[in-house]
């Protein structure tokens, strides 16, 4: 797919496309062309803050009754990784990505975290290039289908969403997770994962695939921090009002 037909798809045109080049350009590809800082973290880093602002005001101006920690709870389930791989497996951004031969052959390109943070480089991109009321216009649009219907209805957050905001607020740090083995075949691998708290804690936990390794490794933390219990249920420790 070519930039011409994304930007079709966003709904949005480039006065100047190299940034929507540099926005779908992973570090990978900037270091295998010995080409410095032309990839998209930057975008990535401008783009997560026009995001936020972006579903912020749409929150607030849907939901007028709605309280402080509503609105951040709503926020947090449209702000997030997984909503953002999905958006932009929607704008099939993948087929636009510039990576490394490395990172290509290892599936970087239907790696959430990678879309993710390249979806992000987009909204900065159009930002730079169009300004804040352009750069709305385009996450109103493409969230189009995403807006809860109701301030109440909010799925349960993930734990690895809990866990962040945990260690944000109780150390002012984030978690980090490490992939520590993988082991069986190919269809049915089990992975071990390590998450490190920004306190010095260490937590491991096993699953059938990465991101259910870190999930269980994020609750099992959660629990021994006092936030769920063992069904990972909220303990009412550090909730929103």
């Amino acid at each position: 797919m070519t930039l011409d037909v994304l930007q079709d798809k966003i709904g949005y045109r480039f006065k100047d496309e190299s940034l929507l080049l540099l926005a779908v350009t992973h570090s990978s590809w900037a270091n295998e062309h010995a080409a410095g800082n032309a990839h998209n973290e930057r975008l990535e880093f401008l783009g997560d803050a026009v995001l936020e602002i972006a579903v912020s005001a749409q929150l607030f101006r849907r939901f007028p009754e709605a309280r402080e920690g509503e609105l951040t709870r709503l926020r947090s389930s449209l702000v997030n990784e997984a909503t953002l791989a999905v958006i932009a497996r929607g704008l099939h951004l993948d087929a636009c990505l510039r990576l490394a031969k490395g990172e290509e052959n290892q599936g970087g390109r239907q790696r959430d975290s990678l879309l993710s943070d390249a979806m992000e480089a987009v909204f900065g991109g159009v930002f730079i290039d169009g300004g804040i009321d352009s750069a709305r216009a385009v996450v109103e649009r493409l969230y189009a289908e995403l807006w809860p219907k109701s301030a109440a209805k909010v799925r349960r957050k993930d734990f690895k969403t809990k866990l962040q905001e945990a260690t944000q607020r109780l150390s002012k740090g984030l978690p980090v997770y490490t992939l520590e083995d993988s082991r069986g075949p190919e269809h049915a691998k089990i992975f071990a994962v390590r998450v490190d708290l920004p306190d010095g804690r260490r937590f491991r936990a096993s699953g059938p695939g990465l991101k259910r390794a870190e999930q269980e490794a994020a609750r099992v933390a959660l629990v021994e921090l006092g936030e769920v219990d063992e069904a990972g249920e909220d303990e009412g420790r550090g909730a929103n009002p």
